[in-house]
């Protein structure tokens, strides 16, 4: 009798073992002492070099790029405007740009949609000079067709930017 009741001492005990919940470590205010205790992985912070697309880059400024009159010839002012352009679209690899040239009403119309485009062309291939991809880059003219300004010529002789995808701010 006796190896029999030492038998089911032991299966007793195992038995009770198996039954425990295992008990947290984690005290909690809110739940009884025995329940179990959820958690949740807390999410990954970014780390200092980790650029946050929300919060970490600043809006892109998309300020024209002027010419002289019946010229393609980009202006040594506007290089750093179109620089920090570059720079910002390879920070937003999802941003695309569509470049717009325009011209002063001075010429013939097929004459300012050609010029137009050549000036779209020089921007578009100085941003790809910067490292910007090709296929993110497009072009337009419209020639005379959009002025800014019917007294101030000048004004109407540019290359403009339209954002698309990305992060933009």
């Amino acid at each position: 009798m006796r190896p029999f009741l030492s038998l089911l001492v032991v299966v007793l005990g195992l038995v009770g073992c198996a039954a425990k919940q295992p008990i947290s470590t984690v005290s909690t205010d809110s739940q009884p002492p025995h329940a179990p205790v959820a958690t949740r992985p807390e999410p990954e912070r970014p780390s200092a070099m980790t650029p946050n697309p929300d919060t970490d880059l600043h809006p892109i400024r998309l300020e024209p790029v002027y010419f002289e009159l019946d010229s393609t010839t980009l202006r040594p002012e506007f290089r750093d405007t179109l620089t920090q352009l570059a720079d910002d679209l390879r920070q937003r690899p999802q941003a695309k740009v569509s470049i717009t040239g325009h011209t002063c009403e001075l010429g013939t119309t097929e004459y300012n949609l050609a010029l137009g485009q050549r000036r779209a062309s020089v921007v578009r291939d100085y941003l790809r000079r910067l490292g910007v991809e090709p296929s993110r880059l497009s072009t337009l003219s419209y020639g005379e067709e959009r002025p800014l300004s019917a007294s101030e010529l000048e004004k109407n002789r540019r290359a403009e930017f339209q954002l698309s995808g990305g992060y933009l701010n």
